[in-house]
């Protein structure tokens, strides 16, 4: 902040402002600019779409007709109105809980903005006309400057430090709760309680609807429970199989202890990767051409001697002609040369030697095999953690619901992920090693977030056109004299470094939550929603809001005085959420308009493939390159939640209406796109069973809190301090709301309700009690008729590590995948596996890499790699 006496240094922009931040023409050029991107990557892809079918409906495929998804038209818009008809239940059944949910926060998110857009438009927008509110000073308080009050969407003429500084100098400030702030109060009750009420109307629909798709399937997963905790005199498959039947809440159709398998699934990891490099060697050596060459007139000589020799040898035995025509030519083709591969040895490894690459992989590849051979015939010591499958839904959800050992940490029972979502190198690390890693990685993320406060504040003062010219004034005073150049600079430039950073830092929290020690992938997903929502929330709103477009150096100092009056932070964010208005505003424009359609796209995956077919070289590496991508959720949803925190922070302010605009914008987009991308392009293997939701709901009460602080701080900056002890109430109210639900809630969203599952005397009325059983008799007996994408996905699984029982693939070297040598039963039989025996449960085919046949969604024509010279694209 400039003092007076620097006045005359200020140049005219800068005089009477905090920062002079993006103005209704930044607004423009950002505008243009997403409209720019989003229409061209949207016209890409109506084009593209009916031409590259294996990348847009790579999932399109489904084993029953009757809940296949409709096959979308090739024409250029025609597939819009044919995806939105697809409806809740073939999502359900084609896509999963998962995406059900998904889907479900954005229908809601709709819902709940288009009733705020209404009353922004009817009732505040011509609040703010008639009082002209587009400014945080209050009449009478104004520095006799005319341009004091300007709409909020040219912020940069705003006065905040004059009512801060009276707010902050003045004993006893006068309370100008004027008449039109009691609207700021009365529609911070009613969006609060509209975005509550439209939250629990939601979180009842996901719950009926998720005890009912579980309730009537028939899955191991539902099933299964995992122990954990065991004693070590309960370490073994007969005993916790009649500790559990001696509970008496059913019979156990079969166990899977938990064994130290580190040394099988180490060989098995080694074997991968010596196959790949077999398969490269392979690819090397057939790749080359055999060269053909004149030889030299001695080996001429001798290649005609050799001729005239067996022409007169076939002539005695009666064979006047040759199966292959002029086998002469074998003498002219030198053998093309085979692969090398350089071994180092000796002291240091100083010595080397070239060998044959395919003799020296293969010989690898077989002791390789024997010692899995052998490993699987050991017995491996038990772990504390066992998969115990009973005979019915209703024994399993008994188990996993009730305290089952009186002892603390002692035979704890918890629902079982699916046997394909296990990942079972963390089963038997013991827990003080997962609990000392989880700590790690929470220990890391928390100094992470203070390391990335500086590139995010540093970034944030790209905003303010006064803060550049602190740093450098000549750039400030070019900038100043080019409007479009400044709009991009203060606007674009900074919404799209963000913008990439969201893009960019899910892969680091991502990958930090994969090595946290979590059990299961549906774990992870859960996990890395929790992580990439912080890092958005906290350096994306929280550091811009209290730092604002203040110096970088100006950021400790107003952390310091927050410290010794909390209405220095008050005031502070108050004023900085009204300046950055229109930078939130561009974010939500961005992320909208402009990278939707690019999402829709998959423009990232264009632009790797390029890169990985270059280095492709194997029919494996072929057959990757047209595998769906993979959908996380941790990568979309916690900036569609950061997206409905700003519409709820700025629903009530000035230019609301334009927020909540761009906001249904947003979500609408958001649906169709990643309805597309669940349903017919993109692969989620995850199975969490719709356990995203209580992570969508705790993050709208963060939201709900923020809005409603950031309320009480702008009417106490504006002096209404009546009005603002009026939303206190409601802060306690949302506290309890979120506490209610919890208890209320959070046990349907983790179990299966005993009366939700499927009975054989009644079809299906247990799973809605709530209503008329002739409603939902038509409806359950669809959903019975046809079988889940989970049950599809699960059927012939069974709970065992994959490094016990799965073939082991021969090279892929040609065009088709070679043929699958089963496991004998002596090979695959460690004595540490059932403990009921459950012979009729076929041990599924599992592949670690892409080459297996039987996937459950179609890529087209492409899905194995054919050699079809310069056509093979």
């Amino acid at each position: 902040m400039y003092s007076d006496d620097d006045d005359g240094d200020v140049p005219p922009y800068c005089k009477g402002e905090t920062a002079a931040g993006p103005g209704s023409k930044d607004i423009f050029v950002q505008l243009v600019i997403s409209l720019g991107l989003g229409v061209t990557a949207f016209i890409a892809f109506c084009i593209l779409r009916p031409r590259w079918k294996s990348l847009y409906a790579a999932r399109r495929r489904h084993s029953d007709p009757q809940i296949a998804l409709p096959t979308l038209p090739d024409s250029f818009f025609g597939w819009i109105p044919a995806l939105y008809r697809v409806t809740e239940e073939q999502v359900l059944a084609s896509a999963g809980l998962d995406a059900f949910v998904f889907l479900s926060f954005f229908k809601m998110s709709l819902r709940l903005f288009a009733t705020m857009f209404f009353f922004a438009v009817a009732v505040l927008w011509p609040i703010h006309n008639t009082f002209d509110a587009g400014t945080s000073t209050p009449p009478g308080d104004t520095s006799g400057n005319a341009t004091s009050y300007t709409p909020l969407m040219q912020s940069h003429d705003l006065h905040l430090p004059t009512s801060v500084d009276n707010i902050l100098i003045a004993p006893d400030p006068e309370d100008k709760s004027w008449t039109y702030l009691w609207s700021y109060l009365a529609f911070t009750w009613f969006f609060s309680v509209l975005a509550i009420y439209f939250m629990n109307s939601e979180t009842i629909k996901v719950i009926k609807i998720r005890q009912d798709y579980l309730g009537t399937q028939s899955t191991i997963t539902d099933r299964t429970f995992r122990l954990t905790g065991i004693p070590r005199d309960l370490r073994s498959e007969e005993k916790i199989k009649e500790f559990v039947e001696n509970l008496e809440i059913g019979h156990v159709r079969s166990v899977t202890l938990c064994r130290n398998w580190a040394e099988i699934d180490a060989l098995v990891a080694q074997r991968q990767v010596v196959l790949r490099k077999l398969e490269e060697a392979w690819s090397v050596y057939l790749a080359q051409q055999p060269a053909v060459g004149l030889p030299s007139g001695g080996q001429a000589r001798e290649a005609e001697d050799d001729t005239a020799q067996e022409d007169a040898i076939n002539n005695e035995s009666g064979e006047n002609r040759r199966l292959l025509a002029d086998d002469s030519l074998r003498s002219l083709i030198r053998e093309r040369p085979r692969p090398k591969v350089r071994l180092r040895f000796g002291l240091f490894r100083l010595r080397n030697r070239r060998i044959d690459a395919l003799d020296y992989y293969e010989e690898k590849l077989r002791r390789l095999d024997e010692k899995i051979r052998a490993a699987r015939r050991k017995e491996y010591p038990p772990t504390d953690t066992a998969f115990v499958t009973m005979d019915s839904i209703a024994a399993c959800q008994m188990a996993v619901q009730a305290t089952v050992d009186p002892r603390p940490g002692q035979l704890l029972t918890k629902p079982a992920p699916a046997p394909s979502d296990v990942i079972w190198k963390n089963t038997y690390a013991p827990r003080y090693k997962r609990q000392m890693q989880s700590w790690a990685i929470t220990i890391f993320i928390t100094f992470l977030s203070v390391l990335w406060f500086f590139p995010v504040a540093a970034l944030a003062q790209l905003l303010s056109i006064c803060s550049i010219r602190k740093i450098a004034p000549s750039l400030a005073d070019s900038l100043s004299e080019h409007d479009i150049t400044k709009a991009f600079i203060q606007t674009g430039l900074p919404t799209l470094v963000v913008s990439l950073l969201n893009v960019l830092v899910p892969y680091l929290y991502d990958y930090l939550s994969n090595i946290q020690g979590m059990v299961s992938q549906g774990d992870v997903e859960l996990s890395a929603i929790s992580k990439n929502f912080f890092f958005i929330f906290f350096n994306i709103f929280v550091v811009y809001a209290v730092s604002g477009s203040a110096a970088l150096a100006d950021f400790w100092a107003i952390i310091g005085n927050s410290l010794r009056d909390t209405r220095t932070i008050a005031s502070k964010v108050a004023g900085s959420i009204q300046d950055l208005n229109n930078f939130y505003l561009n974010f939500i424009m961005l992320q909208g308009l402009g990278l939707f359609p690019f999402k829709l796209l998959q423009f990232g995956s264009i632009s790797l493939y390029a890169i990985y077919r270059m280095g492709a070289k194997t029919p494996r590496d072929f057959a990757e390159l047209v595998q769906p991508s993979l959908f996380n959720y941790g990568f979309y949803l916690p900036t569609a939640l950061l997206v409905f925190i700003l519409c709820l922070v700025y629903s009530i302010l000035p230019g609301a209406h334009i927020v909540l605009l761009l906001g249904l914008c947003y979500f609408s987009l958001g649906y169709f796109v990643y309805k597309y991308q669940l349903l017919y392009s993109m692969d989620q293997p995850q199975h969490a069973t719709g356990g995203a939701w209580p992570i969508i709901c705790g993050r709208i009460i963060v939201g709900l809190i923020a809005f409603q602080g950031i309320m009480i701080a702008i009417l106490v900056l504006q002096t209404a301090f009546e009005a603002a002890s009026l939303i206190v109430p409601l802060v306690v109210l949302t506290f309890w709301y979120h506490f209610y639900s919890r208890r209320r809630f959070t046990p349907l969203t983790k179990f299966i309700a005993l009366r939700s599952i499927k009975r054989a005397s009644d079809p299906g009325s247990e799973s809605r009690p709530d209503q008329d059983p002739n409603q939902v008799q038509p409806q359950t007996r669809l959903a019975r008729r046809l079988s889940t994408i989970d049950e599809d996905k699960e059927k012939g699984m069974r709970f065992i590590n994959p490094s016990l029982v799965m073939p082991l693939e021969q090279p892929w070297v040609y065009q088709d995948p070679p043929p699958l040598i089963p496991e004998s039963p002596f090979d695959s039989n460690t004595g540490s596996i059932n403990g009921n025996s459950d012979s009729q449960v076929a041990v599924p085919t599992i592949h670690n890499g892409p080459g297996s046949v039987s996937s459950s969604f179609s890529l087209g024509d492409t899905h194995v790699w054919r050699d079809n010279g310069e056509e093979n694209v």
